[in-house]
């Protein structure tokens, strides 16, 4: 018998949210990437794109190094920058295990820093089961 597999859903990721008014934006995620539900995501100063939180600052992508915002959805960027809805201010719960760090974030410190940096902005991820 087959094995199914189902899709990460928003309810996976989002476990509380005061009011979606608020807390929600649409904004530009750069090209050249296919994001995942539950992306941690930073700004790019020079241009207000948004992408994957690297660990630390690259060349061209200055600002992105802080995490700022999660993706509420699976956004095929591949092709070119397209519009992606965030959470980007609290209060706002998510669920630990539902969030995407970039491949850079190896390290538990690391990880440690952007739920850091989440938290701040009243993004809280928790442990769920």
């Amino acid at each position: 018998m087959p094995v199914l597999t189902a899709s990460p859903t928003l309810g996976d990721l989002l476990k509380f949210e005061l009011n979606a008014s608020y807390t929600r934006e649409t904004v530009t995620l750069k090209a050249g990437t296919s994001y995942p539900l539950g992306s941690v995501l930073g700004r790019i100063s020079a241009s207000d794109e948004y992408r994957l939180s690297p660990a630390a600052e690259v060349v061209g992508d200055e600002g992105a190094e802080v995490a700022v915002a999660v993706l509420l959805e699976a956004v095929d960027a591949t092709d070119g920058a397209v519009p992606g809805l965030i959470v980007a201010r609290g209060p706002v719960i998510l669920a630990d295990g539902a969030l995407v760090f970039d491949a850079s974030v190896d390290q538990p410190a690391e990880r440690v820093a952007k739920l850091t940096q989440l938290a701040a902005m009243g993004l809280v991820a928790r442990t769920t089961v």
